[in-house]
């Protein structure tokens, strides 16, 4: 636990590439007085299979060929104010996840910022390799104008 926090903060994982503006992302959070701000993206999860939909009694009432799921995802980006951090435990291993369901419990407002543009978690070894190769080719948008 981090004592001198400044008032609102960003907080993100490590291992994720991103074109978002971090700074207008912080002051939108800031300037609306929000408590928590979580940016998200749009993806897209293939199913190679026909998807059924049964009713209590095995009875089919709906099939789907290779649907296409569309989800608005967390990019593993935050803009937080410090008020939330008395939520956290410090006696055990506790998640942004653990954070933001609690914060549901609570009756807390949660906004949600969606980003249109570049965003690959690097979570997996296919992943990375992807982002070495994004990276050579959005050079210019992932870093800004420095």
């Amino acid at each position: 636990m981090i004592n001198d926090l400044p008032e609102n903060f960003l907080l993100l994982n490590g291992d994720i590439l991103t074109d978002l503006n971090f700074a207008a992302l912080y002051e939108e959070h800031v300037r609306h007085g929000r408590l928590f701000t979580i940016a998200a993206t749009s993806r897209q999860q293939h199913v190679d299979y026909g998807v059924l939909n049964v009713d209590t009694s095995a009875n089919l009432t709906g099939f789907r060929e290779k649907p296409v799921l569309n989800y608005l995802v967390s990019m593993g980006i935050y803009a937080v104010n410090r008020a939330v951090v008395s939520s956290v435990p410090s006696n055990h291993k506790y998640g942004v996840d653990e954070l933001v369901i609690d914060l549901l419990r609570k009756g807390e407002k949660i906004h949600v910022l969606s980003h249109k543009g570049y965003w690959l978690d690097i979570g997996r070894a296919d992943d990375y390799l992807q982002a070495i190769e994004d990276f050579e080719h959005r050079k210019e948008l992932l870093l800004g104008d420095g």
